[in-house]
């Protein structure tokens, strides 16, 4: 099912690691060919988890990850949860797969797709790490992004009015290859922040965990993960 201890040592910290998924196959086989040995040479108690989305309908990255902390809490009660994109690979293994105590924390720092700088200030796509109290507190991520994925914007906004902040991994630690990017039809420079068709400041508290609603229709254990299907 993907889940691993180390087998000469307690681990300090327990990391689900949580993927949002549809028809990604070669991105997928790349990232669990780097990730198990990077997080197992940092010496973590982990399992990683594919939630899968059924159908041909628009792509719900966000509502995804809801279901994925949903279903991963339980099995264990995880330290740390941390929301992966399919087609990125940590460069560098000080990069800890673990969470800050207080705050959010966003990992992706310094994509090479970005030329390894943020694209804006308030960036939190890509990597990021949560406790589950943190995920709770802002009510998770919202359920009603369908295909356009500015969902990260709102999540940034979401951790501010829930008076959080966000902390950010050092560029030089938070490196990410993204895999197949140049392959894209269109690469539009500079970057800019998506426009937001959401009021998060009016939405927040009752769009997110306590509204998630779907039909979990198989969870399987598989060598290198555990696939949550759902529709």
């Amino acid at each position: 099912g993907g889940h691993y201890r180390p087998p000469h040592c307690f681990a300090r910290y327990k990391s689900a690691i949580l993927v949002a998924y549809r028809n990604q196959e070669k991105h997928l086989r790349h990232l669990l060919y780097y990730i198990h040995p990077f997080l197992q040479r940092q010496q973590l108690t982990y399992t990683i988890y594919l939630i899968q989305q059924v159908g041909t309908g628009s792509f719900n990255r966000a509502k995804l990850l809801n279901v994925g902390v949903r279903e991963a809490m339980k099995d264990e009660e995880w330290d740390c949860l941390v929301l992966h994109d399919i087609d990125l690979v940590p460069e560098n293994d000080y990069n800890l797969y673990i969470c800050d105590e207080y705050y959010p924390k966003h990992m992706a720092s310094a994509m090479d797709k970005f030329q390894y700088t943020l694209p804006y200030e308030s960036f939190f796509g890509g990597v990021s790490a949560l406790t589950p109290e943190h995920y709770m507190k802002m009510n998770g991520f919202p359920n009603t992004y369908w295909g356009d994925g500015g969902e990260n914007d709102d999540i940034a906004t979401r951790i501010h009015l829930a008076g959080m902040k966000i902390v950010r991994t050092s560029p030089h630690l938070g490196r990410y290859r993204v895999m197949d990017y140049r392959e894209e039809t269109e690469i539009q420079e500079p970057w800019r922040r998506p426009p937001s068709r959401h009021n998060t400041r009016k939405t927040w508290k009752a769009d997110g965990m306590n509204t998630l609603q779907f039909r979990l229709l198989s969870r399987t254990k598989h060598p290198l993960y555990t696939k949550i299907t759902v529709d």
